[in-house]
């Protein structure tokens, strides 16, 4: 490291916090029967659940009827992987393959922030910020998931087409890695990158139909969700049981729910919000002027916070999301989401404490958890609509030309402008 000219000395530290906090994980997924730590909760979903769709693909089919079963095909072969480690249970398999991939992601954001005018700032986010969640990245595959989405970012200024052939491919695992390609610059990058997306996600969803018989069973059960008590719509009227709301909790669809007067309406309110999310970005699209190296990471964040913070669910596990495009946004020394990422870091300290910590006030209606609920969501819609905010002010016009007060401050700002110059794929410098 020495010979390129960068000091071992935050390589080893990050090597160590690493190592250290994943540790801290492991230990608490060993002692996860502990109330506070979801009573076992947590790990069942692995052991009992995956696993039993595990003996449902094996036998190469999708389940059918399965009102739990809510993932698109390509989460099919993330859940049979686990089969190939020997001398492992399901579980003991699973949490391996997904300290695995934390692991690369970890290695990915640093190899990225080695780089001239890069930064180890995302490396240190993520090594960090999934350690907030305890024991539950390990027990679930949004890892998996999200490192396809940090794949498809960090290749996209060199290789649009990798790029697309990433996002398909974590798109056909849970959909939200596709927002990762709203922000691929104008003209041939873009054609590049959504082109390669279409034909490889086809290709790889005929792959699946040919393999696997009910490929798109889950969408008759993602339609018949309900509004989780996690989620903004299921916070407010958790804590209207408090002015006489009379609904309930009720565990349905593999998330905690509640039924009552006025839940499908909070449901197409939600739905609209995302809808107007939606289009919100397509305006953002239509108006902005100017990208950098930091646009696409940037719009992948804004856009999955916006549709996180919309959706009917919003599971502590979808934080580890939002931590990856965070983490990949602070590589970058151009980024305009540094203070969105604080935000997301404090969104995901409250999450752990919603759930395992204080679930059962949460679904009991205590004022205790509602209230650590509501200010996760409220931490979360604040960060979605100034993230995006910050995106639209970054890529608008650019600001007319700064005259000079000296010829001495001139050079002094061009000295700091190359001091800080990240390069740039010529890619953007194309489409620009």
């Amino acid at each position: 490291m020495k010979r390129l000219g960068v000091t071992p000395g935050p390589f080893l530290a990050l090597a160590a916090a690493w190592l250290a906090t994943r540790a801290l994980m492991l230990w608490l997924l060993a002692h996860s029967a502990a109330p506070l730590l979801g009573g076992g909760s947590v790990t069942r979903e692995v052991s009992r659940l995956y696993f039993h769709w595990y003996g449902v693909l094996s036998n190469g089919a999708f389940p059918t009827q399965d009102t739990m079963w809510q993932y698109p095909p390509g989460a099919g072969p993330v859940l049979l992987a686990p089969g190939a480690l020997p001398g492992l249970d399901y579980l003991q398999a699973f949490v391996t393959l997904t300290l695995v991939t934390d692991a690369l992601i970890t290695a990915l954001l640093t190899a990225v922030g080695r780089r001239p005018g890069r930064s180890l700032m995302g490396a240190a986010l993520w090594t960090g910020g999934v350690p907030l969640l305890l024991h539950i990245p390990l027990a679930r595959y949004d890892v998996q998931v999200t490192a396809l989405a940090v794949l498809c970012l960090l290749t996209l200024g060199r290789s649009p087409r990798l790029g697309g052939v990433f996002g398909a491919l974590g798109a056909l695992v849970k959909v939200w890695p596709a927002l990762a390609l709203l922000g691929t610059p104008r003209g041939r990058a873009t054609r590049t990158a959504w082109a390669w997306s279409v034909g490889a996600g086809c290709a790889a969803l005929a792959l699946l139909a040919v393999l696997f018989s009910d490929p798109l069973s889950f969408l008759g059960e993602q339609s018949g969700r309900g509004v989780q008590i996690e989620s903004l719509g299921g916070t407010l009227l958790n804590l209207a049981r408090h002015a006489g709301w009379p609904g309930r909790v009720r565990y349905q669809y593999g998330a905690t729910e509640l039924v009552g007067p006025g839940v499908r309406t909070v449901a197409g309110v939600s739905l609209a919000l995302t809808a107007a999310a939606f289009a919100l970005l397509v305006l953002w699209r239509c108006k902005a002027r100017r990208w950098n190296p930091a646009t696409p990471y940037d719009t992948a964040l804004a856009a999955v916070l916006l549709f996180t913070v919309t959706s009917r669910v919003i599971s502590p596990q979808y934080l580890v999301w939002l931590l990856g495009l965070a983490a990949v946004c602070l590589t970058s020394r151009h980024t305009s989401q540094r203070p969105v990422a604080v935000l997301v870091l404090a969104a995901t300290a409250l999450s752990s404490l919603v759930f395992p910590v204080f679930y059962g006030e949460v679904t009991g209606g205590g004022w205790a958890g509602g209230l650590l609920a509501l200010a996760r969501v409220v931490l979360l819609a604040v960060a979605a609509v100034w993230s995006f905010v910050r995106l639209w002010h970054s890529t608008g016009p650019a600001p007319g030309p700064a005259v000079p007060t000296s010829a001495a401050g001139t050079a002094s700002a061009m000295l700091r402008q190359l001091r800080n110059r990240e390069p740039v794929p010529a890619v953007f410098r194309d489409d620009c």
